[in-house]
């Protein structure tokens, strides 16, 4: 029996979303589902809501939970990834309130940014640790990942762990059906092509028949300006900048230096930024957790439509040759050509038998390939850090963030990574 290993089981109902739709999905019938959490309550908790989907769905999957990582990768074809080291509590809390003694707000801290930053420095050598064990023991899986920061992590399993490894994220398949319900416009027909990096990948083309949307697009976003709404930020890049950006407002209030600012206070106002916004969704989650959790995993009687999820299409699309596209992070072989070959991209890829096959870019518009790099820069510097276990590039990266570096001074951002460090403790390896 061929094995899809889900690392982060505990995360329930992502895991039900992931494994469901898996479940129904015919192609895959013949596979374990084998689960794997540090945490025993919670792993049991999604064996339970498993096992009941299993009943209700009438799929012939098996479920099976491990407590050694290892022995649950062993013979992998499949591994999804769906890991958060450091939780909420304490690292989410660290990674926002440190900064904040410095003047410094995020919205998200998932990405770039300080926060970005640090929970890649807590995060990579755990994933270099599951990539270590898999060369062992499934050395031609696929991997899967869903964990944030997306486009540091896929690149470092690629170039460093040694695993095939494609990035997933929400936010391409998102991107037009929500931006024209904003709008109020029909997404019926309609043709599009995104790329950038991921959470700030454009929106390059959008077409109905042949005809360009964007000029009624932009039409209807400038009214659209003129009420406070929840995606003020992107539409202002896209009327700046001339492209709509995957991600959304909260997240890009952070990726660029135009909004969060300490000497423009009315800008958070007027773009209607929700500082502090992650941790907020953290603390509602826990809560809803509680009353949530009683209804799904003891529910014998669950029921799981298919969601939009990429996954099981991947597994699907391989397994019966039937292709598949989606919006895949993968290393950059020349598919951006104004972006660094060293970079993860987030462009369309063709999914079947030979696996996932990405899509020739070329140039994207030069200012938005500018503001890529903007970002790109502390990527690449935050795997240095990872990789050469040097504090200086942990600076560096922190230095070259456009948000970081618009309000603090060298020595401040210097003064604020050391205190970043002290705070997180064993949750980081040792820098020199």
């Amino acid at each position: 029996m061929s094995k899809i290993t889900f690392i982060g089981a505990g995360s329930t109902v992502f895991a039900k979303n992931i494994l469901g739709d898996t479940m129904l999905t015919p192609a895959l019938q013949d596979f374990e589902l084998a689960l794997y959490d540090i945490d025993a309550e919670r792993l049991q908790d999604s064996d339970r809501m498993l096992k009941n989907l299993k009943q209700t769905t009438g799929s012939s999957c098996r479920i099976t939970s491990y407590r050694d990582r290892r022995e649950a990768l062993k013979g992998a074809k499949y591994v999804i990834n769906a890991i958060q080291v450091g939780g909420y509590d304490p690292c989410t809390i660290t990674d926002f309130e440190v900064p904040k003694r410095y003047g410094l707000r995020q919205t998200i801290a998932d990405t770039v940014g300080i926060g970005g930053i640090f929970r890649n420095l807590r995060t990579i050598h755990v994933m270099l640790d599951v990539a270590r064990d898999m060369r062992e023991v499934c050395p031609d899986a696929l991997f899967l990942n869903y964990t944030n920061p997306m486009a540091v992590l896929t690149n470092v399993m690629n170039t460093y762990g040694g695993i095939n490894t494609v990035g997933l994220c929400h936010s391409v398949q998102a991107c037009v059906p929500r931006l024209f319900q904003m709008l109020e416009m029909d997404d019926t027909g309609v043709q599009w092509k995104i790329a950038g990096i991921n959470h700030m990948a454009w929106l390059l083309e959008v077409t109905k028949d042949g005809k360009d949307l964007y000029p009624e697009i932009k039409r209807r976003a400038k009214e659209k300006q003129k009420e406070k709404h929840h995606d003020m930020v992107r539409f202002e890049m896209m009327l700046k900048f001339g492209y709509y950006i995957t991600e959304s407002s909260e997240h890009n209030a952070e990726y660029h230096p135009y909004f969060i600012k300490r000497t423009y206070p009315e800008l958070i106002e007027r773009f209607n930024i929700p500082l502090d916004e992650y941790p907020r969704r953290c603390v509602n989650q826990i809560e809803g957790w509680k009353k949530l959790r009683d209804s799904l995993v003891h529910d014998e009687q669950i029921q799981h439509q298919r969601t939009g999820e990429y996954a099981s299409y991947i597994m699907e699309a391989i397994e019966t040759d039937s292709p598949f596209k989606i919006g895949g992070n993968v290393m950059n072989t020349g598919l951006i050509t104004n972006l660094p070959n060293e970079a993860c991209v987030e462009v369309p890829c063709l999914v079947d038998a030979s696996g996932i096959q990405p899509v020739h870019i070329g140039n994207l518009p030069p200012q938005c390939a500018a503001l890529n790099r903007t970002n790109i820069n502390t990527q690449l510097l935050t795997i240095e850090a990872a990789i050469t276990g040097k504090k200086e590039h942990i600076y560096h990266a922190a230095m070259l963030d456009p948000h970081t570096s618009a309000e603090l001074s060298l020595d401040d951002i210097t003064s604020l990574c050391d205190d970043l460090i002290e705070a997180h403790g064993d949750w980081l390896p040792k820098f020199q």
